[in-house]
């Protein structure tokens, strides 16, 4: 089992933090969010964990030495959304975790036992334009949309079998070779295809991660992890 880590984007909603910080190496509640994926990775045992950086990439290299991660770089960043960034990691895909890098995860909901492709997934309220999981009484996805609403949306934190995994590589190849992808992400090609896939939900609680957007995410979950420690 590994890990893959997107880390390859700018976060101009969070800046000015940003202007000389990548958004996954700012700090929620004292520590840096990648920091806290790849630490609770290696408590539960996945050490293989894969980087892929862009915006200000030469900020990353500390953690080469620090926690022994592959670094991988893409260098079009700035022009492509997320599926460029995972096409770049294809072959690493199969029996595999993929997380954003923007997500702090305030306890650890990683699994070491997986047997489906799996979706982490929580429940929020009165949320804009978010990925919703529609699932039968199996816990089995059988849509995924984008909608306003409240419902279970994707937490920025999947695990893909062998099998699926090397399906989405084979269609991230079809998709980049027929060109004309600049306004697709990673997720789209799950969306596309989760008839050929067995793909599954594990649901956690709406306060076990929190995506960091703007200032304002990072100000709520600060506060909010203050509370919890008085």
């Amino acid at each position: 089992m590994k890990a893959i880590i997107l880390a390859a984007g700018m976060g101009t909603r969070l800046r000015p933090l940003t202007n000389d910080t990548p958004k996954s190496l700012v700090k929620v509640a004292g520590e840096p969010m990648i920091e806290r994926q790849i630490k609770f990775l290696k408590e539960k045992g996945i050490h293989e964990i894969i980087v892929v950086t862009g915006y200000l990439h030469e900020k990353f290299d500390y953690l080469k030495e620090a926690y022994g991660v592959t670094l991988i770089h893409n260098n079009k960043y700035n022009i492509y959304n997320n599926i460029y960034t995972m096409y770049l990691v294809k072959d690493y895909l199969q029996d595999a975790y993929v997380t954003e890098a923007d997500v702090f995860m305030t306890h650890n909901f990683f699994k070491t036992d997986m047997e489906f492709s799996t979706y982490f997934a929580g429940f929020k309220q009165n949320f804009k334009q978010e990925w919703i999981l529609k699932f039968d009484m199996d816990d089995r996805i059988h849509e995924i949309v984008i909608d306003d609403g409240s419902d279970y949306i994707i937490a920025g934190v999947s695990y893909w079998t062998q099998q699926d995994g090397l399906l989405i590589k084979e269609k991230l190849e079809e998709v980049i070779s027929n060109g004309h992808y600049e306004d697709l992400y990673w997720d789209n090609i799950v969306q596309a295809n989760l008839s050929k896939m067995n793909v599954k939900i594990s649901k956690i609680n709406s306060d076990d991660w929190f995506e960091i957007d703007s200032l304002a995410d990072l100000e709520h979950a600060d506060n909010y992890l203050l509370s919890k420690t008085k």
